[in-house]
């Protein structure tokens, strides 16, 4: 099925004078003949050789409007420009983006018909004092008209989500979930937590709101079903069961204790347990205990109830009955301009945990359009379950719907239960946001006072919003990485620290200051190259404030960085260790400044203190992940032609890679799969020094 958020995007350019246009706009080749999708980055302007006021591009999908950077044209702003919007936007469902002058998106919307939406805004009335301060400020508006409503709303949280606009509720901190993968690629499949894409061949399940649920669940599935949870590499090299089939985790196939179809049985029931099937499986394997006691196999029946056992104590922990249900659970709950989403995940007869969240809203947003906002943007990049419970009506429940049984190709119900166990589901998950929320706030509090406490100190003239810390880590000079970690008024923002592999083959090994140096020279080009180009700024806000881990001479090296790319006005401050390394006896060094030190006790110190550890937490794993990977790389994977199969036939034959490389192109051509051509390279490659 066609993913209605390309479908909702894609345009028809037959005429050449169309894709010259769309690709000077979007800098990218447009198919003349084929649809293209429009990625919606920020703003977009067309040239203005155009020599138009408007620009009007047509097709059975989409109608767009955009402003000529012509001088002539004549500058409308507010309601008038709204309301010039208005009369030429179409009677159709579609997306309207609203921007600034200087090209932020304020607001992404959807509407049944973008004239009579885009109408009200000009109209003014009942206009909210947020909402007339958004259209003062619009000086630009797009519109991207769909086939139906629900692809509007589907198109209108992928924007939401892409471009963050300022006027919007905004779903924050959704890293992706983690799941379990039931592998396709192997004759013994293996089960295996996972996260990220899914660019694995395999089943996977989930999601599962933290890492307690995964492993609960993980644990449960090996005493039950015995499935191996080792890596191909383990698997291979086995040649008698480990510890897990001793403890009876696992059925050991690697060593052949079980046959590879017995143990695809195992798989299908794991399957089956994981998919809600639960009660069966257990049904299955209690008839089958019964049958091995009547045999009189008293150890194998003994074996199949431990199984039993781990499986029904599923059923016994879950508290509520929604073992027929895969279902997610919505309460809002909102207060003071603050608002927590808690959300409760329902799988197979378990509750695979549950997690807050706290979007950025606007204290006249209510429950519900809270709701409908967050709805649309989580499920954008993964699929809605069967049943989806909330604490409040939706304002258009019909077309929420609508919009994700589009985007999950089957059916989904949304339902707020009014009695029974479902009700109470909501009602606990109501209650969890309540004093989420009040945790949250209480917390900020204390999180305003400390940056208030930071400007303070640094002689800052307001609490900084975005804090940036920066150390380096390498192993006497090899993997050398630094590391950016960012902060603000709701902590740590981990979805914004950046890692830097130095790669200056000047830098002297273990030279702190030229490695930091080279790490601001190309964090701040960014921010330089901004200026002319808001899309390379993506996740490299300017910082209020900059703290480096080291004294005086990093200072310095960093200084002259950024004095060379004519960045003067930044508040850098150098967190140097104190005698002997010790925690509360730092030295502060900031450029016309004596260094200082503040009170041992100081909470701001302790603050400052967090910041740099997690600076330092964070560029050493980088370091040991780069170690990591430098130990299991094997000097085969360097040469072109060799893939998985044939290193490991390779592998297999030699021993390793160091045998493989005092091999004859004779020997070598013995291996299946090594031509004589391609065992000529590999002997080429060990032995090009002569």
């Amino acid at each position: 099925m066609e993913d209605p958020f390309h479908s909702a995007i894609c345009v028809e350019f037959k005429a050449k004078a169309h894709e010259r246009v769309m690709r000077n706009c979007y800098g990218r080749d447009v198919a003349r003949e084929n649809t293209a999708a429009i990625p919606c980055r920020g703003r977009r302007r067309f040239p203005s050789a155009a020599k138009a006021d408007r620009l009007r591009i047509v097709s059975e999908d989409v109608t767009l409007h955009i402003c000529s950077d012509d001088a002539e044209a004549p500058k409308l702003v507010g309601a008038a420009l709204i309301k010039r919007e208005a009369d030429l936007a179409p009677d159709k469902p579609g997306v309207y983006r609203m921007l600034a002058a200087d090209g932020e998106v304020l607001y992404v919307g959807k509407a049944k018909s973008l004239k009579k939406r885009i109408l009200q805004y000009a109209q003014g009335r009942f206009h909210t004092q947020r909402i007339g301060r958004m259209v003062a400020l619009t000086c630009e508006m797009v519109l991207v008209r769909t086939q139906t409503e629900g692809e509007a709303l589907l198109l209108e949280a992928r924007l939401i989500k892409a471009l963050k606009p300022r006027y919007n509720v905004l779903l924050r901190d959704d890293k992706m979930f983690a799941e379990i993968i039931v592998r396709k690629d192997h004759e013994a499949p293996q089960i295996a937590k996972h996260r990220g894409a899914h660019s694995i061949k395999g089943d996977y399940f989930g999601p599962f709101a933290n890492t307690g649920a995964v492993n609960r669940t993980l644990d449960t599935l090996q005493k039950a079903f015995l499935l191996r949870t080792c890596a191909d590499s383990v698997y291979e090299s086995r040649t008698r069961p480990c510890m897990l089939h001793q403890i009876k985790r696992c059925s050991a196939p690697c060593t052949g204790v079980i046959n590879l179809e017995d143990y695809g049985a195992l798989v299908t029931q794991a399957h089956d347990f994981l998919r809600g099937r639960s009660r069966g499986v257990i049904d299955d394997l209690s008839k089958e205990m019964m049958r091995a006691s009547e045999d009189m196999e008293f150890e194998r029946a003994a074996h199949l109830r431990d199984r039993v056992r781990s499986l029904n104590s599923v059923f016994m922990s879950t508290s509520v009955d929604l073992r027929d249900e895969e279902a997610d659970v919505f309460a809002v709950f909102a207060e003071g301009g603050y608002a927590c989403v808690q959300t409760v995940f329902y799988r197979a007869g378990q509750n695979w945990g549950d997690r807050a969240y706290f979007p950025r809203v606007d204290q006249e947003d209510d429950e519900s359009a809270i709701l409908d906002a967050f709805l649309g943007q989580f499920y954008q990049d993964r699929p809605a379950p069967k049943l989806i419970l909330i604490s409040h009506d939706l304002s258009e429940p019909e077309l929420m719907v609508e919009a994700l049984s589009l985007r999950a190709d089957r059916k989904v119900t949304i339902h707020r239960p009014q009695r029974g166990e479902k009700a109470d589901v909501v009602a606990h998950a109501l209650n969890n946001a309540k004093s989420a929320l009040g945790r949250r706030m209480a917390e900020q509090s204390a999180q305003s006072r400390l940056l208030q406490g930071v400007a303070e100190a640094f002689g800052l003239d307001a609490p900084p919003v975005r804090i940036e810390v920066y150390d380096n880590s390498h192993l006497g000079g090899t993997h050398a990485v630094g590391g950016m970690v960012v902060a603000g008024p709701d902590g740590f923002m981990k979805g914004q620290y950046r890692k830097f592999t130095i790669r200056d083959l000047d830098t002297a090994p273990g030279d702190d200051y030229a490695m930091m140096a080279e790490v601001f020279r190309r964090r701040f080009s960014r921010l330089v190259k901004g200026r002319e180009d808001p899309s390379v700024m993506e996740g490299f806000g300017r910082p209020d404030l900059v703290l480096v881990d080291g004294g005086q001479g990093q200072l310095d090296a960093v200084l002259a960085v950024l004095n060379d790319m004519g960045l003067t006005d930044l508040n850098i401050v150098g967190v140097a260790k104190g005698p002997d390394r010790d925690a509360g006896m730092e030295r502060f060094v900031m450029p016309g400044r004596a260094p200082f030190m503040m009170e041992p006790k100081s909470p701001v110190l302790y603050y400052l203190q967090r910041l740099r550890d997690e600076a330092h937490r964070y560029a050493i794993g980088a370091n040991r992940q780069k170690r990591d990977a430098a130990m299991t790389k094997n000097p085969l994977d360097d040469i072109d032609g060799i893939g998985t199969r044939r290193k490991r036939a390779l592998l297999a034959a030699f021993g390793s890679g160091k045998e493989v490389s005092k091999a004859r192109v004779e020997d070598l051509q013995k291996i299946e799969g090594i031509s004589a051509a391609l065992a000529q390279k590999i002997y080429d490659h060990f032995h090009a020094g002569g």
